[in-house]
């Protein structure tokens, strides 16, 4: 499982026109879903998310979790996070198919909620139209094949 973490100041996704998905501070997630993932993956990444510390002290270090700072979290579904670009044209036989991705997508939506998190979320498969205000910058590449 691959997840692209903004650090943001504000950040929602729009579908038609519409607001689907809105926060304050926080995290912008994409999050997209590899053929290979499981339970455990989902499990691992939320976890990561939940406890990463990039948030800076009164010192201007990041040294403060996301529940400490009172981080909000977007996620949005990117399944193009495991396009194969050894080509000209991208292709995406990495990205698990909806009936994998979709219930793991939302079991990382559960345990960040269950940690106590507010999780705004986009709509998986949709056109989305995602808009942020960068915090920093800071941009953070999480994969569970890669975590320890």
């Amino acid at each position: 499982m691959r997840a692209v973490l903004t650090r943001v100041k504000s950040a929602s996704v729009t579908i038609d026109g519409r607001t689907v998905g809105q926060i304050g501070k926080g995290f912008l997630i994409l999050l997209g879903v590899r053929v290979t993932d499981t339970e455990e993956a989902a499990k691992k990444i939320a976890d990561k998310i939940c406890g990463l510390r990039i948030f800076e002290d009164p010192d201007g270090k990041m040294n403060i979790n996301p529940t400490d700072a009172g981080a909000e979290l977007l996620i949005v579904s990117q399944f193009t996070l495991y396009a194969d670009c050894s080509k000209r044209r991208p292709g995406f036989t990495e990205a698990a198919r909806p009936e994998l991705a979709v219930p793991l997508y939302e079991l990382v939506i559960s345990e960040c909620r269950s940690r106590g998190f507010k999780v705004e979320t986009g709509e998986f498969g949709a056109d989305m139209q995602v808009t942020s205000v960068n915090d920093g910058p800071v941009t953070i590449i999480l994969d569970t094949d890669q975590a320890r």
